[in-house]
């Protein structure tokens, strides 16, 4: 009997693996969910309680800052010495007159004036030469009545005031108080408390008046607000012993009733202290606010969470079923592109997109692998011609001005000075032609600027002097030859003062990078002509030398490196370079 084989039903592999995703994917969706949840109540309640204490210190702030301006204002009468001068002078008659309308009155005006608030000033005076001044406010509001906003009275009017008799000792420039006296606190009112002294003489600091500044408490207050903190909160300024001052928002609360804690209970609670007064603002935010915000906060997560895992399910189903294998060979693909290894390709069977893509790929790949060697090429050949061009811009310079010199020396028979200047020039393009190479050991640099050095001291002789200080560990690197002559030629021809020059070649090793610097005593560079030598436009026509030398080390080495600058007129010039710490055979066999 012929038996077939039993064909085995299964999961699909892309329905299994679906099927895992979305089991796997409810975790962290739901963790996601939960920590966010609590992350973003947490951090509004934290923003919220910041915002509110910020407010509540920036109005604190606001009342801070009118203290110290009537702080301020007392401090014109207080430290006046030629105001203390007069109502030191305990002469009646015309000296009396003349002291109260042109000193004491113009004064105290001028220092209402000042106030950037309303605010009634009254001074009291030991002098008792001088005339009282003063209104008749019938029981009513001072600050509220017309006139001048000044009252002038002799001191015996509050010698048995308790405010008074218990004001503290002075301190110079230091002691004052804010106080509630007399008929402030029927009429909404505070007052700065100050004594007035002799400030001629600091170490006895005799009282000599008493400053009392009045203002309403309302203009003092003026910056609390509790809308500034949103609705239902209630801002209170209470005292040393919680007493209500005052009070801002809709509340059961009255002025004088103390700010129990019990109160205080269902509110959040912020306060600041205010040194000056001894009071405190305390603000009282309903905590339903905060309520409110994270029952939003929780409903966006739920959401958010849900959608999520709607479009992450969704998501996997096509692209675990349809894509993921053939997407996964050509990322491979790609990352191989992206490692530079341009010889992998992909083929896919079948005439669909995936096809074209592979084939695209693989093409793609050859093109780019051809067009970066033809690339890195060109511009190998380009940087060695540009580099050549350089080089030859140097010589002819140097060989002209040289050769202009063995002709002064032949025509005048200097045969001496003219043997050993065509020695030292022979020299110097035996080693600056280097059998055509551009790196140099740093050696062959230093032997080929001595001889040029030799070249001019024997046309300038005596009055040049050049000085080594070379750091011997440096000889076994490279550098790009004539790197150092350039601006030696420079010095010679720019920088004589008088019939003199000192010049100090410096090179160093310093964390991997060789310094060099070729310091003068010249004149300086002019300013105007030192901010053209590396501007783009105007180095045109200025420092021809510097921009080869720049030029030739920053195409060799990198734009890290190069030339630099320092000079002051009458002082003298420093040029720096800076080149890396290479070693000679590892720069000869680098591409460029």
């Amino acid at each position: 009997m012929k038996t077939g084989a039993k064909e085995h039903r299964y999961v699909p592999f892309g329905i299994k693996l679906m099927l895992t995703y979305s089991i796997f994917i409810i975790i962290p969706v739901l963790l996601a969910g939960y920590a966010a949840n609590s992350i973003f109540t947490t951090s509004i309640q934290e923003r919220t309680r910041e915002i509110n204490e910020g407010t509540l210190e920036q109005m604190k702030d606001n009342i801070v800052y009118k203290m110290e301006d009537m702080s301020r204002i007392s401090d014109m009468l207080y430290t006046d010495s030629n105001l203390a001068s007069y109502l030191r002078h305990y002469e009646e008659g015309w000296v009396s007159y003349e002291a109260t309308t042109k000193q004491l009155l113009p004064k105290i005006q001028t220092t209402i004036e000042a106030a950037n608030n309303k605010m009634r000033l009254a001074v009291y005076l030991h002098n008792d030469t001088l005339p009282e001044i003063y209104h008749n406010y019938k029981n009513n509001d001072p600050l509220s009545s017309e006139g001048p906003l000044f009252d002038l009275y002799h001191i015996t009017r509050i010698m048995d005031r308790p405010w008074y008799t218990n004001y503290p000792k002075e301190r110079y420039g230091e002691t004052m108080e804010w106080k509630q006296v007399e008929g402030d606190k029927k009429f909404g009112h505070i007052s700065l408390l100050r004594r007035l002294v002799d400030t001629n003489d600091p170490l006895d600091l005799e009282e000599i008046g008493f400053v009392r500044i009045s203002l309403r408490l309302t203009d003092l207050l003026e910056s609390v607000d509790y809308e500034k903190m949103g609705e239902g909160t209630a801002i209170f300024a209470v005292d040393e012993r919680r007493k209500i001052m005052f009070s801002s928002g809709e509340t059961e609360y009255r002025l004088d009733e103390t700010l129990s804690e019990d109160k205080m209970a269902d509110y959040w609670v912020i306060d600041e202290t205010i040194p000056e007064l001894d009071w405190q603002l305390v603000a009282l935010v309903p905590t339903d606010i905060m309520e409110k915000a994270t029952e939003k906060v929780r409903l966006w997560t739920i959401l958010i969470c849900l959608a999520c895992y709607i479009v992450f399910s969704v998501a996997g189903l096509f692209i675990s079923r349809f894509y993921s294998r053939k997407v996964s060979k050509i990322v491979r693909v790609l990352d191989a592109f992206q490692e530079g290894n341009f010889n992998k390709s992909i083929n896919f069977k079948g005439k669909d997109e995936f096809t074209r893509i592979s084939i695209a790929l693989n093409e793609m790949g050859r093109n780019i692998d051809e067009l970066i060697h033809e690339v890195y090429v060109t511009n190998i050949k380009k940087k060695e011609a540009e580099l050549e061009s350089l080089q030859a811009q140097i010589n002819p310079h140097f060989l002209y001005n040289t050769l202009s010199s063995i002709s002064r020396l032949a025509k005048f028979g200097e045969i001496g000075k003219l043997q050993r200047m065509v020695l030292d020039l022979a020299k110097f393009y035996r080693l600056s032609l280097n059998e055509g190479r551009t790196v140099i050991p740093i050696k062959n640099e230093l032997e080929q600027i001595e001889a040029y050095i030799n070249i001019q001291k024997t046309k300038f002789g005596d009055g040049m002097q050049v000085m080594f200080d070379v750091d011997p560990d440096i000889l076994r690197f490279a550098t790009v030859k004539l790197i150092l002559q350039p601006f030696i030629e420079n010095a010679l021809e720019h920088a004589w003062y008088g019939d003199r020059i000192n010049i100090r070649i410096v090179g160093k090793l310093e964390e991997g990078l060789i310094a060099f610097q070729i310091i003068d005593d010249g004149i300086g560079i002019h300013p105007d002509t030192l901010r053209q030598l590396f501007d783009p436009v105007e180095s045109l026509n200025v420092g021809y030398g510097i921009r080869n030398v720049d030029g030739r080390i920053r195409l060799h080495f990198g734009n890290e490196y190069g030339v630099s600058i320092a000079s002051k007129r009458g002082m003298g010039t420093s040029v720096n370079i800076r080149i890396p710490a290479k070693m000679h055979d590892k720069l000869s066999n680098r591409p460029l």
